[in-house]
């Protein structure tokens, strides 16, 4: 194949690049200026530096493309319109410039967000409407709506919930505390998570590229287990060998730490990682769904048990100098 990559450079972009590359077929990558792109290095793509907002970049990267992985995304922003002006309308121009050059399939990286928090006792299933809670879900639901239906595109959607492993940035903070020899307990708990590898995220989208069973569907990809935070922490510590102290945050402490942070991202223009965003997430009573309608139609089967991919991230920090 000769795919195009959007977000290439990212957590989950840069271990598809390295699969397919290592597969032998030929990839471009999307760039944005500016951002890190040290992921890709050592991986022999072809690099087209542009953003999925503007339409001319966008043109030269899809030029000869048969299958676009749009993995791009905002997930921090002061403002909603932020989220929806990247990661909606971006889909659009991704889409839109797709359909003008000939390109056959799009493979869209959407998000639990979209659907919204779980019960505990309940996973989230396809057919569950969206019912976003914060200005990322509503982002990522509008841009699968867009992709969906867009009329002479082939588009299927993956939506994982946490990833976690090797080049993880999102799930650092814990891991940072964690080496401090601190475990963050969260009041109300306990509250379920379904995480899911970064490896086996890649080999369903290696799948929804290939299958025509998938055309037109969405899917979840969680991992074969469940944890929560409180377990990812503890997890964290062994595999660094850490003895840790709970520090314990009521619900309402949470958010006021949050509502404080943003307010600081907002006057200075850095993101901090806590955020009311992280907030909502930590206290959802449960973020958790089902693979199953993924293994049924396409026999994806997610192989990297919570504990490994955990222990995978640690060394990778290690590895880094990040801890």
């Amino acid at each position: 194949m000769e795919v195009l990559i959007t977000g290439a450079n990212g957590f989950l972009g840069s271990a598809l690049s390295r699969r397919l590359v290592g597969e032998g077929h030929r990839v471009r990558a999307l760039v944005r200026p500016g951002s890190d792109a040290s992921a890709l290095d050592g991986v022999a793509l072809e690099r087209v530096s542009g953003d999925v907002t503007d339409p001319g970049s966008v043109a030269r990267a899809v030029q000869g493309v048969e299958v676009v992985f749009h993995l791009a995304g905002l997930r921090r922003a002061p403002e909603r319109s932020a989220f929806f002006r990247v990661n909606a309308e971006g889909t659009r121009t991704v889409c839109d410039t797709m359909l003008r050059a000939g390109a056959r399939r799009m493979v869209l990286a959407g998000s639990l967000a979209a659907i919204g928090p779980s019960r505990p006792d309940r996973a989230h299933v396809e057919t569950d409407p969206f019912a976003p809670e914060e200005w990322y879900g509503e982002s990522k639901a509008e841009a699968e709506r867009i992709a969906l239906g867009t009329e002479g595109l082939e588009v299927t959607v993956a939506r994982p919930p946490r990833i976690v492993g090797p080049g993880d940035r999102e799930n650092l903070v814990f891991f940072r505390l964690v080496k401090r020899g601190l475990r963050l307990e969260i009041g109300g708990g306990p509250r379920p998570l379904s995480v899911v590898d970064v490896d086996d995220v890649v080999e369903l989208l290696l799948l929804l590229a290939r299958r025509r069973e998938a055309v037109g569907e969405a899917f979840f990809a969680p991992g074969p287990d469940r944890t929560t935070l409180e377990e990812i922490q503890a997890l964290g510590a062994e595999v660094l060998g850490v003895r840790t102290r709970t520090i314990r945050l009521s619900p309402r402490r949470l958010e006021a730490l949050a509502a404080m942070a943003d307010g600081f991202s907002r006057l200075t223009g850095k993101h901090l990682p806590l955020n009311r965003k992280l907030a909502r997430q930590l206290l959802a009573p449960a973020w958790t769904c089902s693979g199953e309608k993924a293994r049924a139609l396409l026999g994806w089967v997610p192989r990297i048990e919570a504990r490994t991919s955990i222990a995978r991230s640690a060394a990778w920090y290690q590895a880094q100098g990040w801890l």
